[in-house]
């Protein structure tokens, strides 16, 4: 299993280090291997948000998010989207923002691509912490069957029973944001409210045309409910157990899921990207050392899916949640003052640790009382 999973992110690692050592020697390598640290430590609670979503599409989509969603995160998120927030903050075409990135340059330096970037950061930061707070708070306004954080989490699913509160509150948060942290609101408010719109409209969606596909399903099944007992008893044996791939999202559904998922992605990522410059000016190493680790993050959350996981911890993914409420947090923040990556990545792999320290906990518990610890869905 580890092989399988995990094989392709150790060859591309190796790739990578030859890559870095090949675009500026020693030195490269060195700042690729710091890179690939970087990306896992800052997106680690994203594989495991990303889990979640991911069990939910059928072994097709599942490969699509591992190869295809590889190569967006690769080329799209770590090369392409700096140069397109380049152009557009900056006012420069397309081959100018690709020769200022090739010449490189510190982003202290007016004019530099390390520094346009740099000033187009309260815009990014601004997208990408309205729709991870938008995530953050529809999961915690919600009431699930197991809590971690029970004081808090228990009165946060009593008021989420309010319509629609994650959006006021989402927006109220990106109103004080824009005017005690940004030196212009406008902008900021604007790149929030587009944040909140692309969570509604991509999640909105993906939901919609999975429900669909259920509905048409159970539909199916109701219709020739004979017949599809015979097959199931034909392909399963006598065990009764569930056909793979039953129930699991596919067509538009998993299409809608994945670019859910891509666009969870691009959040998680904007502080690496952005970060990495304090690293490295050279755009091909920072795209090399980010993409190794985005596939590092890519095989854990499809290990995570296999092995079953988020069932068997339960607070596992609670923990990943609140790692996102903080990482949007400190993306607000950063709209006026600079955030270490490390103190990013230290409370994301902090909040993982004790959920799944404290699942581990759960676990003993239920067996020593004589009980089974059953698989759920928080």
């Amino acid at each position: 299993m580890l092989l399988k999973t995990f094989g392709w992110s150790v060859a591309i690692t190796v790739a990578g280090l030859v890559g870095g050592f090949f675009l500026g020697g020693a030195s490269g390598l060195a700042i690729v291997a710091i890179l690939i640290v970087l990306e896992v430590s800052l997106s680690f609670d994203n594989a495991v948000v990303n889990a979640t979503i991911l069990k939910r599409m059928n072994a097709f989509w599942q490969k699509i998010f591992l190869t295809v969603g590889i190569l967006i995160a690769v080329f799209g998120m770590r090369l392409v989207f700096p140069l397109l927030i380049v152009c557009l903050t900056g006012g420069v075409g397309p081959m100018k923002a690709i020769d200022l990135a090739i010449k490189g340059g510190d982003q202290e330096t007016p004019g530099t691509y390390a520094y346009m970037l740099h000033e187009a950061h309260p815009s990014i930061a601004a997208f990408g912490g309205s729709f991870l707070l938008m995530l953050f708070l529809n999961f915690v306004f919600e009431d699930h069957k197991v809590k971690w954080l029970k004081p808090i989490e228990r009165p946060l699913a009593k008021i989420g029973k309010l319509d629609q509160l994650s959006v006021v509150v989402a927006l109220l948060v990106l109103v004080l944001a824009s005017q005690f942290l940004a030196e212009d609101a406008g902008t900021v408010v604007f790149s929030g409210v587009l944040g909140v719109m692309t969570y509604l409209l991509v999640g909105g969606l993906g939901d919609l045309f999975e429900q669909q596909g259920l509905a048409e399903h159970d539909a199916a099944d109701d219709a020739d409910e004979a017949e599809a007992d015979s097959k199931e008893s034909a392909e399963n044996g006598k065990d009764g157990k569930e056909l793979p791939g039953v129930g699991k999202a596919a067509g538009k559904a998993a299409f809608f899921l994945f670019m859910y998922l891509e666009v969870l992605d691009a959040s998680f990522s904007f502080d690496g990207v952005i970060g990495a410059f304090a690293i490295s000016q050279d755009i091909f190493i920072i795209a090399v050392g980010l993409g190794v680790g985005a596939m590092w993050i890519r095989s854990l959350t499809v290990y995570l899916v296999r092995q079953g996981t988020l069932d068997d911890y339960a607070y596992l993914e609670h923990g990943a949640m609140w790692a996102i409420g903080a990482l949007a947090t400190i993306l607000f923040i950063s709209i006026k003052h600079e955030v270490p990556e490390v103190i990013t990545g230290l409370i994301g792999v902090g909040f993982i640790g004790a959920a799944f320290l404290a699942s581990v906990r759960r676990n003993k518990r239920i067996a020593a009382e004589g009980g089974e610890v059953e698989h759920v869905h928080a």
